[in-house]
């Protein structure tokens, strides 16, 4: 049996109508130009393992883990995808941090679309911004004593972040705008900081993971709330910072 056919990801929730896995970092939701040579993607690994063709309702970054919902008709996938296109659905995320975030706040800075070279050649290009909010808490802090930069010490936060727009790379983008770039972000991140996590902590990933998506269900109505466990990584990190009691903590 190939790899295709044999790998299986983790079902947080399936019925007849949608299915609901927990997407590992590295994972490509489904093909794509941007990675041409990638072999692997949640879409196709969930088509063979449910044995049904399945629908995406959203998207997640490659390196961004957690909640990934599919419908499993297209007349499911027109219904719940209204609430997504209208930003109904409510989606939390963790992610640490560079630095000691503020206690709480909303970020309310306009995003340009950002443009791939090669998959977005025949897009406009001169878009103008696009709303974009995101609101956050900081639920825990750690100071290491290591001079990473020019400082003789290095602060981390974790955040819970809530995107109340669905902009490329929103949350990664805001906590930058905001000078707490997300570790592991290679893009909009400090390549030092994420050398040191990789090499010191074993964590070479994005440290970005929806942990919990909630939304009426299309044919229900009920509500519906989706939740995914922190991967290894993850949760070596909470551990070993003291950061797993904060995990608890409800929203505010």
């Amino acid at each position: 049996m190939s790899e295709e056919t044999s790998e299986k990801l983790e079902i947080i929730y399936q019925d007849q109508w949608l299915v609901a896995v927990n997407k590992p970092s590295g994972l490509l939701v489904h093909r794509s130009m941007i990675d041409r040579n990638e072999t692997r993607f949640a879409l196709q690994i969930v088509r063979n393992q449910v044995g049904q063709h399945v629908y995406p309702l959203h998207r997640l970054d490659k390196p961004t883990s957690g909640v990934l919902l599919f419908a499993l008709s297209p007349d499911i996938a027109r219904l719940a995808g209204k609430q997504f296109e209208e930003g109904a659905v409510k989606k939390t995320y963790l992610a640490v941090v560079r630095g000691y975030a503020p206690e709480s706040g909303e970020i309310d800075h306009p995003l340009k679309e950002e443009l791939d070279k090669m998959t977005d050649r025949k897009a406009r290009q001169n878009k103008p911004a696009q709303e974009a909010i995101t609101t956050f808490e900081r639920l825990a802090t750690v100071e290491l004593p290591l001079a990473i930069e020019r400082y003789p010490s290095s602060r981390y936060s974790l955040v819970r972040v809530w995107p109340k727009t669905g902009r490329k790379h929103q949350i990664r983008r805001h906590m930058k705008h905001i000078a707490h770039p997300i570790i592991g972000d290679a893009k909009h991140g400090k390549g030092v900081h994420n050398r040191y996590f990789a090499e010191h902590f074993s964590a070479g990933r994005l440290l970005l993971a929806c942990t919990e998506m909630e939304l009426i269900h299309p044919v229900s109505n009920e509500r519906l709330v989706l939740s995914a466990p922190l991967d290894d990584v993850f949760s070596d990190l909470m551990s070993r910072f003291g950061w797993a009691d904060s995990l608890l903590r409800k929203s505010s």
